[in-house]
């Protein structure tokens, strides 16, 4: 077992990563950027050390430093979390290359399913279904045109070289082709320094379900069944659950069969997650693509399967087999995740930087928050706005639901604007309730919750109330709040070294 190691990231996921590493006894060392000096991670880890200026390109993106870094704190591995470098192959074989442990798949794996078209090869390869389309990038608006007119419209444009939603645009019509495919081409240039697209038929009101995998070095390749990620902003989730409401054992059979042939085609080893589009109609699913990387909702699946997927992985890096069988694999109860961004859902979800001024996180049965902040910490215009991620277990669905709304209620957040209000709205949404999920939820849901043309009474007296209820909370927090709500994160930056 390693004897420490370092974190390549920040946020909620490094206070996440460190804190698997204090369970095994494992010294944690961070990174941290200009922006980053004060933040929670920074305060946690045992030495941190500055790599750079507050923009990402000048810090967190930076391959030498990270590694420099690791070298100076004697760290014998890195573990990427997610985002920034987390699926860069180029990082990774640098990482093997300086003699250190990348804690993730193999480059030569991220290589071939970092590509978005590599990847549908590979998945067609080991008899995935597929999303009719292209399986190369498109050469031309021309052959988009011709690509498109087979498969009739309405299609999607994506980006070959990355996901998160960017460089992708849903496509209606021959007319909306070419804004969208030079739109698209930029996007995914700007994102991840490749511009190639291409092209799928858009699934009708499909259902985004994917299956968490995990393989080992001796040969050992297991799924941990599905999470449920329709509910989606942009084209990134912001609820996810496990498992899926559809609840259907002979489609988690098969969808982790696929999933595990996928994994087995690229030569995976560690934690990576198969993505697939779902009818809810007919149960076809189809290959989206492959998470080379621990993903943001896998809370949700240690919390139904009783396995830390961030123990599991360092084990695994350190040569160690999966300390669990397919066969060992169970499925208790249910649990939902909310993403809490500092974002304004009221202004299409802009984000909304600004310092944390009072803070009060949900406790009590069934609840857990990974929390990347603290009552004073500042949230920066430079990074991911995220700010959490609250979870609920429950022995069913509706029992989840139930805490999920009671911990909602019980969170507090003042000095930013978040998307604690609008999660509150929809976990007491009737087709949210009864698990009526697809892609296209919160636009369906926006327009559900609209104030009717005309009669404004109904909305004013709701903004009235929530305005003497945020007035009733915000007295209560300030009466009730405690000096050690701070303290102990100062405390602890007592025995964190700084380096620059």
């Amino acid at each position: 077992m390693f004897r420490k190691i370092l974190i390549a990231n920040r946020g909620e996921i490094a206070v996440r990563i460190i804190r698997a590493c204090r369970e095994l006894g494992i010294s944690p060392v961070a990174v941290y950027s200009e922006a980053d000096r004060t933040a929670l991670h920074v305060r946690l880890a045992d030495e941190a050390y500055a790599i750079g200026a507050a923009p990402s390109v000048e810090s967190y993106l930076k391959i030498e430093r990270i590694i420099d870094a690791a070298r100076r704190s004697g760290a014998e591995a890195i573990h990427p979390g997610y985002g920034f470098l987390a699926e860069n192959a180029e990082f990774a074989r640098a990482v093997r290359d300086a003699g250190l442990v990348f804690i993730g798949p193999r480059p030569e794996a991220m290589e071939l399913m970092g590509s978005k078209t590599n990847a549908r090869r590979a998945a067609q390869s080991a008899g995935a279904p597929i999303v009719p389309g292209t399986t190369e990038p498109l050469s031309s608006l021309e052959e988009a045109h011709e690509v498109a007119a087979r498969l009739g419209y309405p299609v999607m444009l994506k980006a070959a070289a990355g996901g998160g939603g960017k460089g992708m645009r849903l496509v209606a019509s021959a007319e909306e082709l070419p804004s969208a495919f030079t739109t698209a081409q930029s996007e995914a240039a700007s994102a991840f320094g490749d511009p190639q697209v291409y092209l799928e038929k858009a699934v009708v009101r499909p259902r985004h379900i994917e299956i968490q995998v995990f393989a080992d070095e001796h040969g050992n390749v297991v799924h941990l069944g599905e999470r449920e990620c329709s509910i989606q902003r942009r084209h990134q989730k912001v609820i996810e659950e496990c498992p899926s409401p559809i609840n259907d054992p002979e489609l988690r059979a098969r969808m982790g069969e696929a999933a595990v042939r996928i994994a087995c085609a690229a030569g995976y080893v560690n934690a990576g997650t198969v993505e697939f589009l779902v009818s809810d109609e007919t149960r076809e699913f189809y290959f989206l693509e492959m998470n080379t990387r621990l993903q943001v909702e896998h809370p949700v699946t240690e919390l139904v399967t009783g396995i830390d997927l961030v123990r599991e992985q360092i084990r695994v890096a350190s040569g160690e087999k999966l300390s669990f069988t397919q066969e060992d694999v169970r499925w208790t109860g249910h649990a939902i995740e909310c993403r809490i961004y500092a974002e304004d859902p009221e202004n299409n979800f802009m984000p909304s930087p600004g310092r944390i001024t009072e803070l009060r996180v949900p406790t009590g049965p069934g609840i857990r928050d990974d929390g990347g902040v603290y009552a004073g910490a500042e949230v920066s215009i430079y990074y991911d706005p995220m700010i959490s991620k609250l979870v609920a277990w429950g022995r069913t669905r509706p029992e989840a639901i139930d805490r999920l709304r009671r911990a909602l209620d019980e969170y507090f957040i003042e000095g930013i604007k978040t998307t604690l209000p609008f999660f509150r709205e929809i976990v007491r949404d009737d087709e949210f309730i009864r698990g009526q999920l697809d892609t296209g939820f919160i636009e369906r849901f926006n327009r559900r919750r609209a104030p009717v043309s005309g009669d404004r009474t109904e909305r004013d007296m709701a903004v009235i109330a929530a305005a003497i209820a945020s007035f009733e909370r915000r007295a209560e927090a300030r009466t009730n709040a405690l000096e050690h709500r701070t303290n102990n994160a100062w405390r602890l930056a007592g025995r964190t070294l700084l380096f620059r």
